[in-house]
């Protein structure tokens, strides 16, 4: 992708003149950034425009004072007052503890100030006989009315109060607000905004909007005047704050395009579909036939696949959906094709699934598939790799193990990423990078594999236009026929011994049971039951069943075997962890009891409940939880009873959670929206959206400014 000039206006940031902690250098004697320049820079304050898009969090109405004895009338109402007086005393004093204590005095009344921590410089700016300004929160203390901690200016007897409200600022240790301050409006005075968004936007699509000037609106939510709405500021609803949320929307939208096209500028290789080839005789030899959803998505990917530029795809469907046939049907084409194909899962249970399914699927057509994984033994390592590196194996799939140095492709051709939001950007990049192969005949070496994501965590259509705008979407909305909707119930764990019982009666029916626990081992802090604690428990209760236990430090071949008894239905009961969450497909399991349900996220209830329902029993989810619940859980359990209904789950998981479940790593730490809100502000996307065509189309040079001012730079992570 071609990287964005930074303007020439928008310079380095600079530590302004005798600001106190920066002790008035931008630089020390050896050449070096002083320490403050150094902490803005690592909170990304890099530029002057940085500093001028450091936006307040809040504000402070500093442009009034009140009496004293106003102050401590009102005390407790948990509202902040400002009041200046003049000290009358200043001591330290040690008991119960080491503390400064100052009283003020005004015409009104006396006020106390104390401070539990304070430097000794404090002790002489507040002297007897100086008079202060001071603004913080009155309680009743031990000796009366007193402010702890309060914010404190030394001042002249007629000094005016200021004219706008104070902001403040996010900030880190070593960085005051008053050094801040003074970087932001030295930034402000010296830093160019010229307008980024063309005449013909602005009155064009965007003309609906109204929206100001950027300068206007930075210099007005960095100084406010106290006739502003005060809510509108904090609420981000205030026209400015819109200027400022469209912008930064834009800039998204813009490197999220950018990003698409920048794939599509890169070889793939070709892959037409073959008549009479491995997918005619793989579909031949399924049993069941495909769902039209599944029909549908499987031709965007043949099709993506047959173009010279690599695919892009993200896949999502639901639990129980049919992805893995999905993924199996374009691993068939790239075969078909001379090519290799690699499918990489987060954990060893669902990539050893994968691979006992697809191995099941695949051999008998005569197509090796090998396994990859780090509980491998060398021996067993070496001879997958070796296949690998041969291309004797035309399917690996594996955990991270297949992105290692040492595996080495002949020629991949596809790449499947599963349960991607598992994965960083340089995870994603490395299994594609391994299109490099060892034949001598290769393609150029700007070819890369097509690469197809699953996700089995449905996207809400908001973050999908947003976050996952770069990437091509398939979805599959239909479950496969024969699967029973789950019930899902909610029991109090005062209950457990009902729940016990009904375990009983279901393995007498000749069903299989999950509970799930959330820790293994005790926790005093959390008191929650334990996975060896249950299984022990069950274990006592339930003499004539057999019980099993699985959780993530088992030796791999332990976990398989318990695996491997519970799908053969020699266990009636599995207790787990969540290392079943994805990946784990026993038809015959019909019930599930979610211990502590009220610790887990709404997606990851969804996931777990979604290891039973794959037969045709009905099947029941018992999300057994400890009162009393919050706000919060209580929402979480009441979606989880009321739909299974996979992206209604996601819609309301955004609202609860925020956009950080579903991105997992994909920013590779980098926060893209810093300020507008998808739950509030999704209405401005589409605008966005038009605005970045419009501009990418016909204003490059307003398109390289908008980048550079937003973004700096800092596409890299949508090279994934």
């Amino acid at each position: 992708m071609p990287g964005t000039a930074p303007e020439p206006t928008q310079d380095k940031a600079e530590a302004p003149d005798s600001a106190p902690s920066a002790k008035g250098k931008a630089a020390g004697k050896d050449g070096k950034p002083s320490s403050a320049v150094a902490r803005l820079a690592k909170m990304g304050l890099r530029r002057s425009v940085d500093l001028v898009l450091h936006l307040p969090m809040r504000y402070e109405d500093e442009t009034t004072l009140m009496p004293i004895a106003e102050a401590i009338r009102r005390a407790g109402l948990g509202q902040p007052a400002q009041v200046e007086g003049e000290v009358i005393s200043n001591e330290v004093t040690f008991r119960p503890r080491r503390q400064l204590v100052v009283k003020i005095t005004d015409e009104s009344g006396e006020l106390t100030l104390r401070f539990l921590n304070f430097y000794g410089s404090q002790t002489k700016q507040m002297a007897e006989g100086v008079r202060l300004r001071v603004r913080g929160d009155v309680r009743g203390g031990f000796f009366g009315a007193e402010m702890v901690h309060p914010t404190v200016r030394p001042v002249a007897p007629d000094e005016p109060l200021p004219d706008r409200l104070t902001p403040v600022y996010p900030a880190t240790a070593g960085i005051s607000q008053a050094y801040l301050r003074k970087a932001i409006s030295g930034a402000l005075s010296r830093t160019p905004l010229p307008e980024t968004l063309p005449a013909a936007v602005l009155q064009g699509p965007l003309a609906k909007l109204k929206l100001r000037p950027l300068a206007e609106c930075l210099r007005l939510l960095h100084t406010p005047p106290p006739q502003e709405s005060e809510a509108a500021l904090a609420d981000r609803s205030h026209p400015a704050w819109q200027r400022i949320k469209f912008d930064e929307l834009l800039a998204q939208q813009i490197s999220l395009r950018r990003a698409h096209e920048a794939r599509r500028e890169k070889n793939a290789p070709s892959m037409p579909r073959r008549e009479g080839g491995l997918l005619a005789r793989f579909l031949a030899a399924l049993p069941f036939r495909l769902t039209g959803a599944q029909q549908r998505v499987v031709e965007e990917i043949a099709a993506d696949m047959t173009a010279q530029h690599p695919m892009h795809r993200l896949l999502q469907g639901d639990v129980g959906s049919g992805k893995t046939i999905v993924a199996a049907l374009a691993a068939c084409q790239a075969i078909d094709a001379g090519y290799q194909a690699a499918i990489m899962a987060p954990t060893e249970i669902l990539a050893e699934q994968h691979y006992r399914k697809l191995s099941a699927w695949f051999e008998p057509l005569g197509v090796q598939v090998v396994w990859l994984a780090g509980s491998l033994k060398a021996r067993e390592k070496r001879e997958a790799v070796a296949r690998v590196e041969s291309g004797e194996a035309r399917l690996a799939i594996g955990t991270h193990a297949l992105i290692q140095d040492t595996v080495r492709f002949a020629r991949l051709g596809l790449s499947v990423v599963d349960e991607q939001h598992r994965f960083g950007v340089a995870q994603r990049l490395a299994l594609r990078g391994k299109a490099g192969g060892v034949e001598p005949a290769q393609p150029a070496p700007d070819t890369v594999p097509h690469q197809l994501m699953m996700s089995a965590t449905p996207i809400p259509r908001t973050l999908a236009m947003t976050y996952y705008a770069d990437l091509d979407v398939s979805v599959i909305d239909e479950l496969p026929p024969g699967r029973t909707p789950i019930v899902t119930r909610l029991v109090n764990d005062e209950r457990r011994d009902e729940v016990i019982g009904r375990i009983h009666h279901a393995a007498a029916e000749g069903r299989q049971v999950y509970w799930v626990c959330p820790l293994i081992e005790e926790s005093e802090a959390l008191q929650l039951q334990t996975a060896v604690e249950t299984y022990e428990t069950l274990v006592a209760a339930l003499p004539d069943l057999r019980v099993g236990l699985v959780h993530g430090r088992l030796p791999p071949a332990e976990k398989a075997a318990v695996m491997d008894d519970f799908s053969a239905n020699r266990l009636q009961v599995l207790v787990a962890t969540t290392v079943i969450e994805v990946g784990v497909d026993v038809p015959n399991a019909s019930l599930m009891v979610i211990e502590h349900a009220e610790r887990f996220g709404l997606a990851q209830l969804h996931q777990l409940r979604g290891r039973v329902g794959r037969g045709t029993t009905e099947s029941v989810c018992l999300l057994m939880y400890q009162a009393p619940l919050s706000p919060t859980a209580r929402e979480r359990l009441a979606t989880m009873r009321e739909t299974t209904d996979g992206f209604e789950i996601a819609r309301r998981d955004l609202e609860i959670r925020g956009p950080g479940e579903f991105l997992g790593a994909r920013q590779s730490g980098e926060a893209m929206l810093r300020f507008a809100d998808l739950n509030s502000d999704a209405w401005l996307v589409e605008y966005a959206q038009e605005a970045a065509q419009l501009m990418l189309a016909h204003f490059p040079e307003a398109v390289e400014a908008h980048l550079s001012r937003w973004l700096g730079g800092r596409e890299h992570y949508l090279k994934a």
